[in-house]
């Protein structure tokens, strides 16, 4: 556990950088801090490993104040993961890797053993050890960064924008990788971002700090997203969050059977499904391929005919993922499959929207007095 009592950060010129912080960041957990720049997430993650000491309040990891450590010490015992990786240029990814374990006297050969094991760990081929970190893309630096911090094991981790400067795709990617790292390892992280998106897809709490370091609410993804605690959060959280919402609800929906034709068909398929409309093909497996007008079926039919649009929502997942499964859909339906990946059925938008609103009719009949508010 990580608790920050009364935490302020002044500097000589009178600035105000951290205005009086508490908060606890839970073990096990991942604490995310976020807000608009110049709110004091950096500063306040760097007071917690002393990089920058505070002005004033207390700051306790596990049980120890960190004022009565050693700087060096303490920041050996916590990960530290920054934008752009922050590795060293002139060492190969390897040793990179291995380095705070030799700081602490772990002999080098099981120091790179360690690193090898912890690259497999992150997703990272293993002929990539001996190269350097210009030789990488950039989410490939950002895996090494993670498991650089991984190294020594330790039971705290800071995360300053760990995935910021990757394009999209893969910043999806590194985000997924790093939920499925928290589930197995199970760390105590804080993790700064300004991305309100990725706050709420990584964070179990969520700090939004307003400018000078104070905290404007402390709360988990679902309660900041349904209950802001005034017009600064609401503004912050921007004008979908009622949508984004909907990624935390649950409820069964209505599926329905869905034709289905087999990448590489004959002609006649477009019979068997019927002209007109849309058709989605799946592979032998019945994993769905993507969708296409029948009429465009027959024997010189190829993959790169498909409409790729459309994702794929899981069985028993959230509203938000069956609602814009059907809404991207080029049939507006959307596509539902199992655990692992295979096609369940497909929903539509209104009758995902009846269920959204059944779930929000208060118990007792139509009085509009929302329950909750008890």
């Amino acid at each position: 556990m990580i608790r920050l009592d009364g935490v302020t950060k002044q500097y000589p010129d009178g600035t105000t950088a951290v205005d009086d912080l508490s908060l606890v960041a839970p073990t096990g957990k991942i604490t995310v801090l976020v807000g608009p720049s110049g709110c004091g997430k950096t500063t306040t993650l760097r007071m917690i490993n002393r990089m920058i000491d505070p002005t004033s309040g207390t700051i306790m990891v596990g049980d120890a104040d960190i004022m009565s450590m050693d700087a060096a010490e303490l920041r050996r015992g916590i990960g530290y993961v920054i934008q752009h990786g922050g590795l060293f240029p002139h060492r190969t990814i390897e040793r990179n890797i291995a380095t705070v374990p030799m700081l602490l006297g772990q002999d080098k050969r099981q120091s790179l053993s360690r690193a090898r094991e912890l690259m497999e760990l992150v997703g990272l081929d293993a002929s990539l050890a001996k190269r350097y970190p210009s030789q990488l893309s950039g989410g490939q630096q950002q895996r090494v960064g993670v498991a650089r911090a991984l190294a020594a094991d330790p039971p705290v981790m800071l995360m300053d924008e760990p995935f910021s400067a990757v394009d999209p795709v893969v910043r999806e990617q590194l985000q997924e990788e790093f939920l499925r790292l928290q589930d197995e390892l199970g760390k105590t992280i804080v993790l700064v971002t300004h991305d309100i998106d990725e706050a709420i897809k990584l964070g179990d709490h969520i700090a939004v700090l307003r400018v000078g370091g104070q905290i404007a609410q402390l709360a988990t993804p679902h309660q900041l997203l349904t209950h802001p605690a005034d017009a600064f959060v609401a503004d912050f959280l921007g004008k979908d969050r009622g949508y984004r919402a909907l990624g935390f609800d649950g409820a069964r929906i209505p599926l329905h059977d869905e034709a289905s034709v087999v990448l590489g068909d004959s002609g006649d398929a477009a019979r068997r499904v019927g002209v007109g409309g849309w058709a989605l093909v799946v592979d032998e497996e019945s994993r769905p391929l993507g969708w296409v007008q029948p009429e465009r079926l027959g024997e010189s039919f190829v993959e790169a005919d498909l409409a790729l649009g459309g994702t794929l929502a899981r069985e028993g997942g959230s509203l938000r993922s069956a609602l814009d499964a059907a809404l991207s859909s080029p049939s507006r339906r959307g596509v539902v499959v199992d655990a692992d990946g295979v096609l369940v059925g497909t929903c539509r938008a209104p009758e995902v929207v009846r269920v959204i609103e059944e779930q929000e009719r208060p118990e007792g009949g139509d009085d509009g007095v929302d329950p909750r508010a008890s």
